[in-house]
């Protein structure tokens, strides 16, 4: 992906106020939020005297939310150039979707073994909205993404495994970034509500089988999308 040397214009944000949580955490979770709603772009510079303005911190503060940034992969450090927002490769992004299709088919079927009915109804929830978004407004990509992070927000509750939920919690941002373009692609949010349903349908069914293999084919639908939306903005760079 093209690296954009942009500078911060068209990103509003108010100064960060001085309670609540730490300035640092405010600072991080609000950059967090920017990127994942593409309002900083990936490629996009962090120049740290514009961020110090926009948040009203200190050069201290900007420092440690970016390095902290960095460690979850949204933003990389460049030498001689400074920090951008993470722009990953198509290499990067396929290693991802394989690792996804792997933990989170494994993650389905301890859904089906050990998830509560109530959990089982709230994932149906999730999923019936992810549909609604998709055929009223596809274009509502963070409509999607929200309804998405309830599903597996629920899905990993209910598979009941404190490592399936740290090791894919610690995947979680890189992955809604490429997820995000996923869903920006004509016709992909209507095939993404179709796939789940089909998911949704086997684990209703408590066929932990036909379910993981159902997520695994979702996965591997996505990355074909995804990054197929890569390879060209690459190549157009």
């Amino acid at each position: 992906m093209k690296t954009e040397n942009t500078t911060l214009s068209g990103w509003e944000v108010e100064p960060i106020g001085r309670v609540a949580a730490p300035l640092r955490e405010q600072v991080i979770g609000m950059m967090r939020a920017a990127i994942l709603d593409f309002q900083l772009r990936p490629g996009q510079r962090l120049i740290e005297r514009e961020l110090i303005e926009r948040f009203g911190v200190s050069r201290t503060t900007i420092r440690e939310a970016l390095r902290d940034l960095a460690s979850e992969g949204l933003v990389t450090v460049v030498p001689q150039k400074g920090a951008i927002v993470a722009a990953p490769s198509p290499e990067e992004a396929a290693d991802l979707y394989d690792v996804r299709a792997h933990l989170e088919s494994l993650a389905v079927e301890r859904f089906v073994d050990r998830a509560t009915p109530e959990q089982v109804a709230q994932l149906r929830i999730a999923v019936d909205e992810l549909s609604a978004i998709s055929e009223a407004s596809p274009e509502d990509t963070q409509g999607m993404l929200r309804a998405k992070d309830d599903f597996y927000a629920t899905l990993i509750e209910g598979a009941g495994s404190a490592v399936l939920r740290q090791v894919l919690g610690s995947l979680q941002a890189r992955v809604q970034v490429l997820r995000a373009t996923s869903l920006n692609s004509s016709g992909r949010p209507a095939e993404s509500a179709r796939e789940l349903r089909a998911i949704m349908d086997a684990i209703e069914q408590s066929d932990a089988d036909v379910a993981a293999r159902l997520c695994a084919q979702h996965i591997q639908n996505a990355a074909e999308t995804a990054l197929h939306a890569l390879v060209a903005e690459e190549q157009a760079g």
